[in-house]
């Protein structure tokens, strides 16, 4: 009788769900992460919107847009005439002319042939809608209002360019055959550069972990030594091995260095050891019972090799392939010294910018720079997550076997490879140290006095090292911050997806895109934080920002490490988060924090396309005073900068060394 009573009780009305009550702790990691979330935007994300509308705005003169009237000086004025009307009766002015950059200007001089400074006449000059905007001297006008001068200062009459929205910058630009061929340079420059690195990665890389060869540890230090110097360094050792002076140039029959060979040649130096450590760690997780199948079915090795070896390293093979292409497309340096007259995409912004002053050409080919590294690196993340794990709790690690003639041909590769990357090291850092290569060959120090040379002497070097010091401190902290509160912070779902797409974003964005896109944003006298421009602060801020997107996986990666149940402990006991943070996040994850700011310190030391448009007379670095000497003839000099800045990263990374091994004896001791 209850069930059938209980049965037809009434139902209760559904309830709203409960909402879990945000703590403290919670409110302020979000505030963190809404704190950093601004900083990427402000540092990225506007200033990219920026220049990209740039791309679309174009300047030129409107003739319509103004009249004059000529009179004889006594108050007798004729007829107002249009500027347009009288260009068109004489086009004295071509339709190339009207069109112009932001800062140009245009004297309507030119439409009175008989004009002459020294006339009696007097001149009347007004525009004919609000927009419309002159100059007499330096005094500016705009209107509708009349404006009389005489002769002498109506030739210092200047109109200046009304803005219009369009797709006009594009249309010259691919009307350009110079230019549009640069896209074509640059895809096919990348593309074999992509083939033949990861080519020679992936052997090297199988040598390391397939052989029992002599040297392992030797050979993963040299294969390193690519990231310690600029990209312009491999240009400056293969011209002066293969250059019109070269000691070895015989050796190419006849094949110019300076072009698609030399870019090509540099470009596997510089990107080899981004290459190498993908692979190298895609073939480190092989399981050894594959290979132990293979052989029970007697497959011979070359099968093996393709059904087993390649296979469980196409994701690592794949994303190499992506970076080395996103590297080499977006590369300024190198190209710059070595180049000759075969134009890419990043220098073709550097001469639209630097020697044209012309920005809306320069921002639409960013945006054609963008496309390609954008693509590159959405196919990168999306293989990456179509990737399974390949080793599984129950796998055996692999462990080679010693096979002596095998080893001994690993080592032979090895060795070759060893030979390629020290040779120019060492070509460099020979031409640093000698005369006049190659009439005298005595050594000298009077390369290393870069106070006679233009680059700023030795204060650029000092400057690298105070924009490394404070890109290492700074950006760690930042970085880190970041990861943590968006790992840490629980709910806020769309706020952290946000988040994450800024923090991944910065990977996707060449350094001479990221430059010119701060030009536009900071260089503006409306921006309040305009004041920065010019400074060290934005050298700073710019380096951090360019290279976000790696520190930041780092840190997540070690964050992710930690059980959440040391958050669930510390609520439970009642602590705050910060105390956590301080005594048990921080240590656990010093090793990933260690690696985080020497990654920044060495990247702010070499790189060159993120700040070549920004440093000012008082802020010039050590890798830009390698450009410029280089472009002033000055390749020893330039050769002897770049060999600083290598020795100063090398010296960093004994540093770091040393003080990683100190510090985890105190802090790491758990992990024995």
């Amino acid at each position: 009788m209850s069930a059938v009573s209980d049965y037809n009780a009434p139902v209760m009305p559904a309830g709203k769900a409960i909402r879990q009550k945000v703590s403290s702790d919670d409110w302020i990691k979000r505030g963190m992460m809404l704190i950093i979330g601004a900083y990427l935007l402000v540092t990225l994300a506007a200033p990219l919107y920026v220049m990209l509308s740039k791309s679309f705005a174009s300047y030129q003169f409107q003739l319509e847009n103004y009249e004059v009237q000529v009179g004889d000086g006594k108050g007798n004025w004729a007829p107002a005439q249009s500027l347009s009307q009288l260009n068109a009766d004489l086009k004295t002015i071509s339709s190339e002319e009207l069109s112009t950059s932001n800062s140009g200007r245009l004297s309507p001089v030119a439409l009175f042939p008989d004009f002459s400074f020294r006339g009696a006449e007097h001149y009347r000059i007004r525009g004919l809608t609000d927009d419309s905007r002159f100059l007499i001297g330096s005094a500016p006008y705009r209107g509708q209002e009349w404006q009389e001068v005489d002769s002498n200062n109506f030739r210092r009459v200047m109109l200046m360019p009304q803005q219009t929205t369009g797709l006009d910058n594009y249309r010259a630009y691919f009307s350009s055959p110079a230019l549009f061929q640069s896209i074509k340079n640059s895809l096919v420059i990348a593309l074999i550069s992509m083939v033949l690195t990861v080519s020679l990665a992936f052997g090297f890389a199988y040598a390391l972990n397939r052989s029992k060869m002599r040297f392992k540890g030797f050979f993963k230090l040299v294969a390193v030594m690519p990231i310690l110097v600029p990209s312009l360094l491999p240009g400056i050792a293969l011209i002066y091995l293969f250059g019109n002076q070269g000691i070895l140039k015989e050796l190419l029959f006849g094949l110019p260095i300076y072009g698609p060979l030399g870019i090509v040649l540099g470009s596997v130096f510089f990107t080899f050891p981004h290459a190498l450590m993908i692979i190298s760690t895609a073939l480190a997780v092989s399981d050894a019972r594959h290979y132990e199948a293979a052989d029970s079915l007697r497959a011979s090795k070359w099968r093996t090799f393709w059904t087993v070896t390649v296979p469980g390293a196409r994701y690592g093979l794949i994303s190499a392939a992506f970076v080395v292409f996103n590297l080499v497309i977006t590369d300024f340096g190198l190209p710059k010294v070595i180049g000759g007259q075969y134009n890419v995409l990043a220098v073709d912004i550097y001469k639209q910018v630097i020697g044209q002053q012309n920005f809306e050409i320069g921002a639409v080919v960013s945006v054609m720079l963008l496309f390609p590294a954008v693509i590159a690196f959405a196919v990168d993340r999306f293989i990456q997550r179509k990737q399974v794990a390949l080793l599984s709790a129950r796998a055996v690690p692999f462990s080679p076997k010693k096979k002596p003639l095998f080893d001994n041909l690993c080592l032979l590769y090895c060795t070759l490879i060893g030979l390629f990357i020290t040779g120019l090291l060492l070509v460099c850092q020979l031409a640093a140290i000698v005369k006049f290569w190659p009439y005298d060959m005595s050594l000298s120090l009077r390369n290393f006095d870069f106070g006679r040379m233009d680059g700023g002497g030795w204060s650029s070097y000092y400057n690298s090292i105070q924009l490394a010091f404070l890109t290492a401190i700074i950006g760690t902290v930042v970085v880190f911050v970041g990861a943590y509160a968006v790992e840490k912070t629980e709910g806020f779902a769309k706020g952290r997806a946000l988040f994450q797409f800024l923090a991944m974003l910065p990977m996707a964005v060449p350094g001479m895109v990221l430059g010119l896109a701060y030009i536009f944003f900071f260089n503006n006298p409306a921006n309040p934080l305009s004041g920065i421009y010019g400074t060290m602060i934005i050298l700073v801020i710019c380096t951090v920002t360019h290279f976000y997107t790696v520190s930041h996986l780092t840190a997540l990666t070690a964050l992710k490490q930690m059980d959440p149940e040391f958050e669930s402990v510390s609520a439970s006991l009642k602590q705050p988060f910060y105390k956590l943070f301080a005594r048990v996040t921080v240590p656990v994850c010093l090793p990933a924090i260690l690696d985080i700011s020497i990654y920044l310190f060495v990247n702010a030391m070499t790189t060159v396309s993120a700040v070549v448009f920004l440093y000012s007379a008082h802020t010039t670095l050590a890798s830009v005073a390698v450009l410029n000497m280089d472009d002033a003839g000055d390749v020893a000099p330039a050769a002897a900068m770049g060999m600083m800045i290598f020795y100063t990263n090398v010296a960093a990374r004994l540093v770091h060394y040393g003080l990683s091994q100190m510090l985890l004896r105190k802090t790491q001791t758990w992990r024995m």
